[in-house]
């Protein structure tokens, strides 16, 4: 029997989601909440641009509470711990790109009675955070003895994500250094990203601050850039870069940054991708050291990235991909840690 998939909003990575669950072999779409009126009442498969699926989306959060499916991809643009504890309690495990991926005792407690009260388990995903900027690197240090220093960085050209509202009013793009250094986006970053630094500490034992340290800095615009918000200005941000850093002392020992670039030309400083290109990377150093450098999840140019965003894709695979072996997984908050080796499947014309 499959395993019945509710999924929760349909931005980016909630579409690439659902076609991720219409392709795998052991689950199936079961219901759809949408946050708008306008998309209400509409069969799914008309939102994704594909036939009719047979499954009505809804605003009506009491219908998919009410709903027989085994599981939830949670992905609005911000989590609301309520709406995450409502569907544990209603017997729903629920996967998610957007927190839990290591909670500590105390903010984790709430959601971790509602799953032991409904039977099912809570587990966090994506990519950065969860992903590239934790599980990746830990596999990957078993290679290296006596480690020093994990890193782990992304370097991504923002013309490629067609979201002009969340890039101008969250991400604070097109405005002045001081309004986007004290907007919300560094506050909604650090609930993943710290628990990503806080996860590669504990697993290889640094002795590491319990306080993680945060900084962010801006690059503005010194002629326009084009832009899916529109046109950046000179004077206004079109770079940020966000660094989360764990610390024995003064030392730095683990660090996970990102570079988020409207492209590499007209800006100040002058912050550029470097040869590589956009890529995500992951380092340690230890006996050996080693570094990786993972391309493709980054679009090949602006206009590929518009038409399907490769980053958004695989943060959505990672989720649907997850949810067997968070169904089969004991009840509670379950981590990478908790969790079997968990793969990706074959296209349906190869299986």
């Amino acid at each position: 029997m499959a395993l019945r998939v509710v999924q929760w909003a349909t931005g980016g990575v909630g579409v690439a989601a659902i076609r991720g669950v219409l392709d795998h072999p052991d689950l199936e779409l079961a219901g759809c909440w949408v946050h708008s009126e306008a998309k209400s009442g509409r069969d799914v498969g008309d939102l994704i641009g594909s036939a009719a699926l047979g499954v009505t989306a809804t605003n009506d959060v009491d219908a998919i509470l009410a709903l027989d499916a085994d599981a939830v991809v949670y992905a609005p643009l911000v989590p609301n711990p309520d709406e995450v504890a409502a569907l544990l309690r209603s017997g729903k495990n629920v996967v998610t790109p957007v927190g839990w991926f290591y909670p500590g005792e105390t903010d984790g407690a709430p959601l971790r009675a509602a799953a032991l009260e409904g039977g099912v388990t809570l587990h966090g995903t994506g990519i950065a955070p969860g992903g590239i900027s934790d599980k990746f690197p830990l596999m990957m240090s078993i290679m290296s003895t006596g480690v020093t220093f994990v890193r782990a960085e992304e370097f991504s050209d923002l013309r490629t994500y067609d979201a002009p509202d969340v890039l101008r009013y969250v991400m604070g793009f097109g405005d002045t250094p001081d309004k986007a250094l004290s907007g919300p986006m560094q506050k909604l970053l650090d609930g993943g990203f710290i628990q990503s630094v806080k996860m590669i500490v504990d697993q290889i034992g640094f002795a590491a601050d319990p306080r993680i340290r945060a900084t962010q800095e801006v690059a503005v615009a010194t002629a326009p850039i084009a832009c899916p918000l529109g046109t950046i200005d000179p004077g206004q941000v079109a770079g940020r870069k966000f660094h989360w850093e764990a610390l024995v002392g003064d030392e730095v020992v683990v660090r996970v940054t990102v570079n988020w670039l409207m492209g590499q030309e007209n800006l100040d400083p002058p912050w550029s991708f470097g040869a590589a290109g956009e890529r995500y990377e992951m380092e340690a150093k230890g006996d050996p050291d080693f570094s990786v450098v993972v391309k493709g999840f980054q679009p090949e140019s602006v206009a590929a990235g518009l038409e399907s965003n490769n980053g958004i894709v695989a943060t959505a695979a990672h989720c649907v991909n997850s949810v067997p072996a968070v169904c089969a997984a004991s009840p509670g908050i379950a981590t990478y840690l908790d969790l079997p080796l968990v793969s990706g499947k074959a296209a349906p014309h190869l299986r």
